[in-house]
């Protein structure tokens, strides 16, 4: 059996964590490692895991000081099994002249994480159940991304039912004690073998577990104690969030059962594509036209910015095609933080169309007038083939 890690070190709290820092603890290894939200790999699943197992001792005060006494074999009597011990039963020892042995007594805290129970079984049968994670998605613009925006949102959630404020019995009754179980949710087994009584621990089946029978349930949520409604909820989108992003609402998903916790709701964001700018991560990028002649002999242009204010942009003499410039500080703000990206502008040169008679003959006197050297490109190609083949263009 693979070595167990120390359930202290699974939550990253130390032994004389009080139980507030040890579920608030958990409760952060379980958002952060939940498969749901790690695309289902193989290492969240297992730490997802470990944390339930280490916050299932830890958060009961006699699993918690079995721990503390014995390590996992405290907790959990498999633990180690075969490793040594009278009788290949690990440590246990022969069963001897014994009449009857309880595994249900012995082995209640394995047998708490099949079926909900254990040693405690009226604390657990009763404990509070914490909401459903909820998901939903939002299409924002451009520009609301940019820089942020307020939304209100509807979508659907278990709430406590109004009727019966969630007792789930019908006015004027309330739910009794499970007469089965008497209230712990669980019932005991015993089986004769030869080597005496056995007793075996299942859910109770008269009150599913939950140790209350509801004689009279209540007509509008049937007893659940939740009801399905639709809620409008304003959000704050932050600036700078990007397309795919998830913002976590804490407290937005369903309701608890028994004065359980509420869920979480995820908001997945989705952006409307720009028709003149691109996003990357903080930067944006933009494609600028310029003529052969601004090119050439250089100018200024205004070009646009995700601020809606135009800037100058000087063009260099001899600018090619592809040419990038850069307005430093003036893309998307850091999501949570200060400062901002930049904005880069990506130049094309365009050749004419569609040219008058006119515009012929003054490109043709502009280029017999001009010489090879004004073109590094095309001065380097005809050197190559001079080079090469021996014959000038």
């Amino acid at each position: 059996m693979a070595e167990k890690r120390d359930f202290y070190e699974v939550l990253g709290v130390s032994k004389n964590a009080s139980e507030d820092e040890i579920k608030k603890a958990y409760r952060k290894m379980a958002k952060l490692h939940h498969p749901d939200l790690n695309n289902h790999s193989k290492e969240s699943e297992s730490k997802f895991k470990q944390a339930n197992e280490a916050y299932e001792v830890l958060s009961d005060p006699a699993k918690k000081q079995k721990y503390d006494q014995f390590g996992h074999a405290g907790v959990d009597p498999s633990y180690g099994a075969g490793q040594g011990g009278q009788g290949g039963y690990g440590g246990f020892g022969g069963f001897g002249n014994a009449t009857e042995v309880d595994f249900g007594d012995m082995f209640g805290d394995l047998f708490s994480g099949i079926f909900g129970g254990g040693g405690n079984s009226s604390r657990r049968a009763n404990a509070p159940v914490r909401g459903d994670d909820l998901r939903t998605s939002i299409l924002i613009n451009f520009d609301e991304a940019v820089f942020g925006v307020k939304k209100q949102i509807k979508y659907s959630r278990k709430e406590s039912c109004s009727e019966c404020k969630g007792s789930g019995a019908a006015k004027g009754t309330s739910a009794e004690t499970c007469s089965v179980c008497r209230g712990a949710g669980q019932v005991k087994r015993q089986q004769n073998t030869p080597f005496g009584a056995f007793s075996s621990v299942a859910p109770c089946s008269n009150c599913n577990a939950t140790g209350k029978v509801i004689k009279n349930p209540c007509p509008t949520c049937r007893g659940g104690g939740r009801t399905v409604k639709q809620r409008n909820l304003d959000v704050t989108i932050p600036a700078g969030i990007d397309n795919g992003q998830t913002l976590n609402l804490s407290g937005q998903g369903g309701f608890g059962i028994r004065g359980g916790s509420t869920g979480d709701l995820y908001l997945t964001i989705s952006v409307r594509p720009h028709n003149i700018f691109e996003r990357k991560s903080t930067d944006i990028y933009c494609n600028i036209p310029i003529t052969f002649a601004q090119s050439a002999i250089g100018c200024e242009i205004n070009v646009p910015t995700i601020d809606k204010t135009p800037e100058k942009l000087h063009i260099p003499e001899g600018t090619q095609t592809n040419t990038v410039f850069k307005l430093k500080g003036k893309g998307v703000p850091f999501l949570n933080g200060r400062g901002r990206g930049d904005q880069y502008y990506r130049v094309s040169v365009e050749v004419p169309k569609h040219l008058s008679n006119k515009q012929k003959e003054l490109l043709k006197e502009f280029d017999a007038i001009g010489s090879v050297k004004n073109y590094e490109k095309k001065k380097g190609f005809l050197d190559k083939v001079m080079n090469t083949f021996g014959f000038k263009e």
